[in-house]
């Protein structure tokens, strides 16, 4: 793999030049990019019209969408990159400082990981956004997208490096393996003393592939089982619209709700409800409805499929919801420690000890309170764009922005002091 030991020398030697720049010139390179983004959008939309039409009758409507450009997406991609440049520089960050009783003087400073490798599947906008955070926090990255989003991918990065060179930045520290084959995977997942951090976004089968075989350190992202809980206090209009909007409003994604748990007290009133919003009033719009499936107490109520065994145990990022009743908050959070992969999860309610207890009971990444799962987003959070939203607990949790992206050293200044 001669081509992927000269990506890594190459990064290795990009490493040395960003991790010392200033924010300054980091931010200059950045509005280069923005701008040269721009500027290759008619290249950008043609690769990405390769990629629409190499995955037509293989991917759902609801992976399509999310692997489409337009003209208005690469503005926002562009978009995204310019706001970053508006964050705070999180290199060089005083962490601690404190002077011990022998005289030296100690301090904990913010410094960048250095080489951060991404893997990635069918979103095209990750490659910016992984770019330019990087960029921020004096990182070089490393890209590896699938299949899917390859060409689209291909062409942002070659956008991305042209402003690179603009800036007088290095190009190397924004590449891209230019091709899909596995083996130059698993030698991303395994360059010790290149890869100071791997960063995978995608689905459960690619975050496993990395957890097993990946020997450099890796932060698991991405799999979402998220779950909306309505209790029986809850407002049941202003759920219909949560659920509304977790569900449909961008299904591929992880933050998109993939199951709905009910208050056993409201059942009958409150699942014709989700039935005529997800279903039928979607069918009149001429929208994909949502696929409901069903525990066995749901069916008696409203028509659907009956949910199998691994329907709660899913990440459909499709037009698909799992549907359960439960007897209270208790039992719905027991449901969710037992199902979710601690990504989103939302209770509706109008009952303050119902909302405490979902709150301190719920370990996920992001709890939220009359809210929909599709908030948990870096730029929603003011983060700007993100790197990905990590599910894990060891140094990052949930949306991961600049901060993220920097791990620490200390700085130890003396007069002679010895031990």
């Amino acid at each position: 793999m001669i081509i992927m030991k000269n990506i890594l020398e190459k990064a290795r030697k990009a490493k040395a030049e960003v991790s010392v720049s200033c924010e300054a010139q980091r931010n200059d390179a950045l509005k280069y990019m923005a701008d040269s983004l721009l500027a290759e959008t008619t290249s950008i939309l043609s690769a990405n019209a390769a990629d629409l039409k190499n995955a037509e009758g293989k991917l759902s409507i609801a992976m399509i969408d999310r692997l489409r450009l337009n003209e208005e997406r690469i503005v926002s991609m562009a978009k995204g990159i310019r706001e970053v440049i508006e964050l705070k520089d999180p290199v060089g960050r005083i962490l601690e400082e404190k002077t011990r009783p022998n005289g030296l003087f100690i301090q904990k400073i913010a410094v960048p990981f250095g080489v951060i490798g991404c893997i990635y599947e069918s979103r095209p906008n990750v490659t910016s956004d992984v770019a330019a955070l990087c960029i921020k926090s004096g990182n070089v990255c490393i890209l590896k997208c699938g299949r899917e989003a390859f060409e689209s991918s291909v062409a942002i990065v070659k956008a991305l490096r042209k402003g690179l060179k603009q800036a007088g930045l290095t190009e190397d520290a924004v590449q891209i393996i230019e091709d899909t084959n596995r083996e130059s995977t698993k030698k991303l997942m395994q360059a010790n003393g290149y890869v100071d951090l791997l960063i995978p976004r995608g689905g459960k089968a690619l975050i496993k592939s990395c957890v097993e075989n990946s020997t450099v350190p890796i932060i698991e992202t991405g799999t979402g089982i998220c779950h909306v809980y309505v209790d029986e206090k809850a407002d049941l209009d202003m759920a219909i619209k949560i659920i509304n909007n977790a569900k449909t409003s961008r299904p591929s994604v992880c933050n998109a709700e993939e199951v709905l748990l009910i208050d056993r007290k409201i059942a009958k009133e409150f699942l014709p409800m989700v039935y005529k919003t997800l279903v039928e009033e979607r069918l009149k719009a001429n929208l994909q409805p949502v696929e409901l499936r069903l525990s066995s107490e749901c069916l008696k109520i409203i028509p659907g499929t009956p949910a199998g065994k691994d329907d709660f145990d899913t990440e459909y990022n499709d037009y698909i919801l799992a549907v359960k009743t439960v007897a209270g908050v208790k039992e719905a959070c027991e449901h969710i420690a037992q199902h979710s992969t601690q990504h989103s999860e939302t209770i509706v309610t109008g009952d303050n000890a119902a909302a405490d207890y979902f709150l301190k009971n719920v370990d996920s990444a992001a709890v939220y309170v009359n809210a929909s799962t599709r908030f948990t987003d870096g730029g929603e959070f003011g983060l700007g764009c993100e790197i990905g939203i990590s599910t894990q607990k060891l140094h990052a949790r949930g949306p991961m922005g600049l901060e993220e992206l920097t791990t620490y050293k200390y700085i130890i200044r003396g007069n002679g002091q010895i031990r």
